[in-house]
């Protein structure tokens, strides 16, 4: 595998780019804004919101977050998705499962298989999934494993999804952080809760106003080489979700060569995507788990691409960090505001 100018360039420079998020807090006489916080999917996560009866809700969204990864966690030996990868042809699937293997299908489509949620053996064969290895596979390894990618090899009839062969492997993982963050937004809803942001991971979803009656807030950073953080933008979410992707931070050292290999897999080819994409961060007025999926989807395609598709959505902001001939450099959507 040929390492490519971006990782040259990061081999070289040691820089932190980090998309954040900041939230503007205040008191408010009508409601007090109450405060979670936890682990969760090999994370962490932050819920505030705005409740007249000062609810409680810690307990029943620790049953959620325990029941989303009963479905799809691949990292849970005994969870529905974890199953269905065993190796069964047919198996019954839940509304969490059902819900997830829709979206992702429709992000399928419209990003040309750019987000392909079979790509699960080739996760696993590069040492991203739950199971670690100690080198990278084989030119013919990967050849081998291709032939179970493609989210045309399985399909959803009601509520039993149909694999074309035993050894398709299904991961949600790209799209899972951002669905528990829809399932907390809509369980905060159910409570007649208007105003909350929920974040996990980095991945957020946002409705109504902060403690200070604004816009949720939220930060991007400027990517400095020296190491240093310091605030370059911000920008704010109106009833919108936000997630980010990028390969500068997570990424493995193969032992044997030293070169660093990114996570996002390019389902095309197998291998990690050979991109000149670090950063993607993507806003919509949609669902958390979607952002998260066409976040993942434009990391694979690289600039280019990614700008086109993007563009063909009215509604949906980008922040992409890439590099043009070994120069860092940003694009922002043309709707894409940001506050003095």
């Amino acid at each position: 595998m040929h390492v490519t100018n971006s990782f040259k360039l990061l081999k070289t420079h040691l820089f932190r780019i980090c998309i954040f998020f900041s939230i503007i807090s205040c008191e408010q006489k009508q409601a007090e804004y109450l405060k979670l916080q936890g682990n969760v999917f090999g994370t962490t996560f932050h819920i505030k919101y705005s409740d007249n009866n000062n609810q409680n809700l810690g307990q029943s969204i620790d049953s959620l977050f325990k029941t989303i990864n009963n479905s799809l966690s691949t990292y849970h030996a005994d969870s529905k998705i974890s199953k269905i990868n065993q190796g069964l042809l047919n198996a019954e699937v839940d509304h969490h499962f059902k819900n997830v293997f829709l979206l992702a299908k429709e992000v399928y489509q419209q990003t040309n298989g750019y987000f392909d949620p079979t790509v699960g053996k080739m996760v696993n064969a590069w040492g991203f999934g739950p199971i670690k290895i100690d080198k990278q596979p084989t030119n013919y390894q990967v050849d081998s494993l291709m032939q179970y990618v493609g989210f045309d090899k399985i399909t959803l009839l009601a509520s039993t999804i149909t694999k074309t062969n035993s050894d398709v492997y299904l991961d949600f993982n790209a799209i899972a952080k951002g669905y528990g963050v829809d399932v907390v937004g809509l369980f905060l809803e159910s409570k007649h809760i208007t105003d909350y942001l929920v974040e996990i991971g980095g991945e957020i979803r946002a409705r109504g106003k902060n403690a200070k009656g604004d816009d949720w807030s939220v930060g991007i950073e400027e990517p400095n080489f020296d190491g240093t953080r310091s605030l370059q933008k911000i920008t704010h979410l109106t009833n919108e979700a936000i997630a980010t992707s990028g390969n500068y931070r997570k990424f493995r050292i193969d032992e044997a060569t030293g070169k660093k290999i990114a996570h996002t897999l390019n389902p095309k080819t197998g291998f990690p995507a050979e991109t000149d994409l670090l950063s993607v961060s993507v806003i919509a007025p949609v669902s958390c788990a979607e952002v998260d999926a066409y976040a993942t989807a434009f990391m694979a395609m690289g600039f280019d691409k990614a700008k086109e598709i993007a563009s063909k959505f009215p509604k949906m902001k980008v922040f992409f960090i890439y590099l043009e001939h070994n120069e860092l450099k940003t694009y922002a959507s043309p709707n894409l505001e940001f506050k003095n």
